[in-house]
């Protein structure tokens, strides 16, 4: 069981994906920083010096922090653009991969091709 385990976390499928869980992480605390430090203070700006971050309302004794709620969705929508670019270059790439990819037999000489004609006609000769 200990073997089987090992041979499966140490496949490159495993280890690729671990990697991408990392770049990930560190990728959405980045957008995280681009959306709430650049960009909702630009909106903010552009909506009258409104800071979006800080913008709630009470329901009773709970603050509903919508602005942060805005923010989220910022986050999410600029992820999920550069997750789409990503796989569409990756599709593109592996398409043109595979384009490029012709399997050919070895070169044939001129007169090795003459001899192999030869010889099925002599397989389909009845003598």
């Amino acid at each position: 069981m200990l073997q089987a385990f090992k041979n499966f976390a140490l496949q490159g499928n495993v280890l690729d994906l671990a990697v991408a869980v990392v770049i990930g992480a560190a990728f959405g605390n980045m957008v995280s920083s681009l959306v709430s430090d650049i960009i909702t203070p630009l909106i903010g700006i552009l909506i009258g010096g409104v800071d979006l971050s800080a913008q709630m309302f009470e329901v009773g004794s709970a603050e509903v922090m919508y602005g942060k709620f805005i923010q989220s969705i910022f986050d999410f929508i600029i992820i999920a653009f550069s997750i789409f670019m990503v796989v569409k270059g990756m599709l593109k790439f592996q398409s043109k991969k595979k384009e490029k990819v012709i399997i050919t037999g070895p070169a044939v000489d001129a007169k090795e091709g003459l001899l192999e004609e030869i010889r099925d006609l002599l397989k389909h000769r009845k003598i």
